[in-house]
């Protein structure tokens, strides 16, 4: 089940990347949502319904959409904090902030 899903949610990545490449002018205003650090997890089911998806599709797109958007809010974080060369808790702690604040 879990091998579906996840060729699910490649599939639902290839044949988006497929429509947005076939469509340049529209791949621009596409970008900046997908291009935030972290979308909330409403702007994720935004992004499901403008792909009008549905049902298990939708739940794999959003569940992933999540998943990518704390990956990168959490990389973000952590380069902040090297910037201001925190480390162990300090830099746990900070990243651990961050990345909450981020996903209001």
């Amino acid at each position: 089940m879990k091998l579906l899903m996840t060729s699910l949610a490649f599939a639902l990545a290839a044949l988006a990347g497929a429509s947005n490449a076939a469509t340049p002018a529209a791949s621009a205003p596409a970008a900046a949502p997908a291009a935030s650090a972290a979308p909330a997890d409403g702007s994720c089911d935004a992004q499901a319904a403008d792909k009008k998806l549905a049902g298990a599709a939708k739940n794999s797109f959003v569940k992933k959409c999540m998943k990518d958007a704390k990956a990168g809010a959490e990389s973000a974080c952590a380069a902040q904090a090297a910037d201001k060369k925190l480390a162990g808790a300090a830099k746990n702690s900070f990243v651990k902030k961050c990345v909450a604040d981020a996903a209001k």
